[in-house]
């Protein structure tokens, strides 16, 4: 027979359905079938002993997969007929068998213990102790260890090995919605005491203290406790992270990109100090195996260390975390979902989920319509031939010069490099990936991304012929803005054999001029070059549709200004050219001749040169003031 008990009858509304068994009217196949549908709880109710262990305990277990054992339960049926109790029998019995979660003697006749049998069943579902505790070594087992210690990590907030009231407080009310009271805290460290060494440290709670307190609430039958702080944190019931805890739902539409926000970073930044012992902003190889401790597995390889910047020491700086989280999040944002989860960002940052910790952008096109965006990661695709230095240009976004480049060992080596820079006083973050230069088999995704770096060789005459047919085949038509790089500036330039130059063929297609660069230099290589890429990701419709090469201006030493782009076009540049010109030249050294020739003082002649140079200053910046009005005026 079939009983469905409904789900608001038992306290915590599981529903139970149960299945009758009698031999004497079922055969043995229905009974080994309704043995392979239980996913619950199995009920032996017995009378006699001798059957239970020598009938059907055995064809439990021959029927079923060890690995997915339900909970089994005796129950000593008609206790009402007999004087006394046969727990002690019972002992040896739920000792020799694990799967046994508990014995229960009752009597249908007069209602003895039935609900306490249905609660213990429902128990042994939903907190079953045989994940926790090995009854044979009277100890945890070495998962429940295992998660019981990454939770005390991501609890311990300041990583000194200890739980103090804070702290404690804190893990308690994640976990049962209310904090301890100051004297009971007090009792949980004084009975931690009394019956463990080091498991109490400075006024707080040891890793060894956390982990006796769990074995002594299993012990005592009360871990539903432990179930309730495994949970919590995000764990099943074979105490493994659950699927839904790592991954949560998280919606991004196409066309659109994923980035951190700020609460996230505000996370991470404390993920960081807490694991940054000796203060120097970097992680040492130490510090970053126990910021990894909670992993199941290390995430971050060797090549880590030539993606993102690091100190001299070769350690990833804040920086370089921060911009190996912001990487993650954008080429692979489950994965950061998974690795948020592993450090607890919903439990500390006291969030529904990790799903809260991503910002989705909106889409590429109605950025590209409304000629303006609010995302802060752009993703530069470099394409160039072999040799023609796209793992130089990489790995100077970090800052690393040839000679450092040289020391990178081949199996450490990689094709992605990301770091800040400054668009008009803005930081972003500019993700540069090396494309392997492969013509013919070039992907949707080797296309896709914001701007587009093409770099030759100057010293090779082979080498634009790659980046010419690049763009022609693939980019000539498109509205992601390029840019040619010749490469290897250092060396001697060469005749390119491909027609036209590298000059006329960005004038045939409207580009900005090729930009010279080079990373064999005896300190860290220049970034305006990557400032350009930036400025060229964030503004891709003034740049590409327009034409035109934005004068990106930065600040250099003793304030003066200075240009990083040679259209010739821009403001700055006319301004630059005039003060260059052979006409102000000429008229300065007339001045100074005119000047001169009235024999004046040398105090004099020091005073006229200051008001000489006031009022070129005046007239640059009328001349500079006029040309931005008829710019800023000029109908587009």
């Amino acid at each position: 027979s079939q009983i469905t008990i409904p789900a608001d009858v038992t306290p915590e509304r599981v529903p139970t359905h149960i299945v009758d068994y009698s031999e004497a009217e079922q055969t043995d196949e229905q009974l080994y079938q309704e043995i392979s549908k239980v996913t619950w709880c199995k009920l032996m109710v017995f009378f006699s002993l001798l059957q239970v262990t020598s009938h059907w305990i055995p064809l439990i277990n021959d029927r079923t997969d060890k690995d997915s054992r339900v909970p089994l339960i005796l129950v000593g049926n008609k206790s009402d007929l007999v004087e006394h109790s046969s727990m002690e029998t019972i002992l040896p019995i739920m000792n020799k068998y694990t799967e046994i979660e508990t014995c229960v003697e009752c009597s249908a006749k007069n209602l003895k213990n039935i609900s306490e049998l249905f609660y213990y069943a429902q128990k042994a579902v939903l907190h079953p102790t045989g994940p926790l505790y090995c009854p044979d070594q009277k100890e945890m087992k070495a998962a429940c260890v295992r998660a019981l210690t990454r939770i005390f990590k991501v609890s311990d907030l300041d990583n000194d090995g200890i739980l103090n009231d804070n702290e404690l407080n804190f893990f308690q009310r994640t976990c049962f919605n209310t904090p301890l009271p100051p004297q009971a805290l007090e009792d949980v460290k004084n009975v931690v005491r009394k019956n463990t060494t080091d498991g109490v440290c400075v006024d707080g709670l040891t890793l060894k203290g956390f982990l006796f307190l769990h074995t002594l609430f299993i012990q005592r039958g009360r871990h539903e406790t432990t179930w309730a702080v495994l949970r919590r944190f995000g764990y099943d019931d074979d105490l493994e992270l659950h699927q839904d805890y790592l991954f949560p739902l998280l919606k991004i539409p196409p066309d659109c990109s994923t980035e951190l926000n700020h609460n996230a970073s505000l996370f991470l930044q404390g993920v960081f100090d807490k694991h940054d012992k000796d203060r120097d902003c970097a992680l040492s190889p130490e510090e970053l195996k126990d910021l990894f401790d909670v992993f199941p597995y290390m995430p971050w390889g060797p090549d880590v260390n030539n993606t993102v910047c690091t100190n001299e020491h070769g350690w990833i700086t804040y920086q370089g975390f921060l911009s190996q989280w912001t990487l993650t999040t954008y080429l692979d944002v489950q994965r950061c979902l998974e690795y948020l989860g592993y450090l607890g960002y919903s439990i500390i940052a006291e969030q529904e989920s990790q799903a809260s910790a991503i910002t989705v952008t909106r889409e590429k096109s109605l950025d590209l319509q409304k000629k303006q965006t609010q995302r802060s990661v752009f993703l530069c695709k470099v394409f160039g031939g072999p040799g023609s230095g796209k793992s130089g240009l990489l790995q100077s976004l970090l800052g690393h010069n040839l000679m450092h480049q040289k020391m990178i060992r081949e199996e450490h080596k990689s094709y992605y490099a990301i770091s800040t820079a400054h668009v008009y006083g803005q930081e972003k973050y500019l993700l540069l990936h090396e494309v392997f230069p492969d013509f013919d088999y070039l992907s949707e995704s080797d296309l896709s991304c914001d701007v587009v770096c093409l770099i030759y060789d100057v010293s090779n005459p082979c080498s634009f012929e790659y980046c010419a047919q690049i763009f022609k085949q693939y980019f000539v038509d498109s509205r992601v803005p390029c840019m040619l790089v010749a490469a290897k500036a250092d060396l001697p330039e060469v005749r390119q054999q491909f027609s036209p130059s590298p000059l006329d063929f960005c004038r045939t297609y409207r580009l900005p001029p090729p930009q010279s660069f080079t990373c064999n230099t005896a300190s860290t290589p220049s970034k305006d070059i990557f400032i350009k890429l930036a400025t060229m990701a964030t503004y891709p419709e003034k740049l590409w549709s327009d034409s035109v090469c934005v004068c990106v201006v930065s600040f250099a030493s003793h304030a003066r200004l200075r240009c990083m782009c040679t259209c010739n076009r821009c403001t700055f540049c006319l301004c630059q050219n005039f003060l260059n010109s052979e006409l102000l030249h000429t008229v300065k050294a007339k001045l100074y001749t005119a000047i001169s020739s009235r024999h004046m003082s040398q105090v004099d002649l020091k005073s006229s040169s200051v008001w000489l140079r006031v009022s070129l200053g005046a007239a640059v910046f009328a001349v500079l003031g006029f040309t931005m009005y008829r710019l800023l005026l000029k109908p587009r």
